[in-house]
């Protein structure tokens, strides 16, 4: 019985490797049949006797091998398998670095408390058309774009889709240039469990010719997204690929998600928070869902959708704005930005009453602030001989601050 012991652990490390092999990689088919066959001999069971260690036959004819042919080809298998892994990451190596200089760095506006100054973004286009996510990075008087071999831009904002997250950047003084793009026209289409890689400038790590950071990881699902940034619900609520890795993090936003041979697969999006569960969510959303947008901003011919959670301004009463206190907001760029205070005068109501710059605030006259744009309303809305009443967030603290509702000069 030695003999059967011996091509049973052949046989298993022979199924294994053929298994292993046919997944990773594409196996020609001669090369798939060798594996196939290659611990068991196909011979008459008349010539069953003539072979050491053949105590057991199938019902086919498969023979057990003798000892010294299983070791020496254990000895092959195990060989096969040394050789077979580099092959598969040589395959990913190459996509990585053709992918690579498809991806761009983006810096801009940003720099405060939980708003980075950088970003990620990927061509689209040979002429230097870069889509990437709407946020407040691109309010800024210059976009800088950083690409993989070094080179730096600046850029314009072509157009913008809130609803999508999504926006086109146009590189500045790039005529007569070529660049490597994606082809958003000739996207594939992935299930769960599709083996991933994510590009993304996260966290910064790449500041000039630095490669962007790279993450394996797999699809988990394709679901509609409820997600959340703090107390705002995101825009967006259609489908995207749930991932199980963590793709989304600070400046990841704009990355890409494709296929471990490199076919782009989605845009990564803002970091979000799950609405029912409050955990972060790693997920892109389907190129599919961007392409129209990208192409009609390109070619320009893009009319925005309409935002159907905003209220009509006309009717507003605008009695007063912040600069009457002597505050600005951060501007007003993205869908929902929170009302953080980016400028107070000196010598200046707010200034007299403790406003400081970076402050979030919360609340106006007991009413929940969640917006620049609501904040804007709150302030509209006094009358002279009001008081002002703010509750803002000031690195742990909540800071209360009072002013006068002075009549204004005629």
């Amino acid at each position: 019985m030695m003999g059967g012991n011996w091509e049973r652990l052949c046989g298993k490390i022979g199924r294994w490797l053929f298994a292993a092999r046919s997944k990773v990689t594409q196996t020609p088919p001669s090369l798939s049949r060798w594996l196939k066959g290659f611990c068991t001999t196909q011979i008459a069971k008349s010539d069953v006797e003539q072979r050491p260690f053949s105590t057991e036959t199938s019902s086919v004819g498969v023979v057990l091998l003798t000892r010294d042919r299983c070791v020496a080809r254990i000895f092959v298998l195990l060989t096969l398998i040394v050789v077979v892994s580099p092959v598969h990451a040589q395959s990913v190596r190459d996509t990585i670095g053709v992918t690579q200089p498809k991806i761009v760095k983006i810096f801009g506006a940003g720099g405060r408390t939980s708003l980075a100054a950088y970003g990620t973004g990927f061509f689209v286009s040979p002429q230097g058309h870069i889509a990437t996510v709407w946020s407040h990075v691109l309010d800024a008087d210059v976009v800088g774009v950083v690409l993989a071999d070094g080179r730096r831009f600046t850029a314009k904002v072509l157009g913008a889709e809130p609803q999508l997250a999504l926006a086109v950047l146009k590189l500045n003084a790039a005529d007569g240039l070529e660049f490597p793009f994606f082809a958003v026209n000739e996207t594939p289409s992935a299930g769960m469990g599709t083996r991933v890689l994510g590009f993304s400038n996260m966290f910064n790590v790449a500041a000039g010719d630095e490669p962007v950071s790279v993450i394996h990881g797999v699809i988990a699902s394709r679901t509609n997204l409820e997600a959340r940034r703090g107390a705002f619900e995101s825009p967006y609520t259609g489908p995207v690929y749930v991932v199980d890795a963590v793709t989304n993090n600070s400046g990841a936003a704009g990355g890409v998600l494709t296929t471990r041979d490199g076919r782009l697969l989605g845009m990564i999006g803002q970091e979000l928070r799950n609405s029912k569960s409050n955990t972060w969510v790693n997920y892109a959303i389907p190129i599919t869902e961007l392409r129209e947008s990208i192409q009609q901003i390109i070619s320009g011919k893009f009319t925005a959708k309409r935002d159907p959670n905003e209220d009509e301004t006309a009717s507003k009463p605008r009695r007063y704005k912040p600069l009457d206190f002597g505050f600005l907001l951060v501007p007003d760029v993205v869908d929902r930005t929170p009302a953080f205070i980016d400028l107070v005068q000196p010598e200046s109501p707010a200034a007299k009453a403790g406003l400081k710059a970076d402050d979030l605030v919360l609340f106006i006259n007991d009413e929940l602030i969640q917006t620049c744009r609501v904040m804007q309303d709150a302030v509209g809305r006094l009358e002279s001989g009001d008081r002002l009443r703010l509750v803002v967030r000031r690195g742990n603290e909540l800071v209360t601050i009072e002013m006068s509702v002075l009549k204004k000069k005629e």
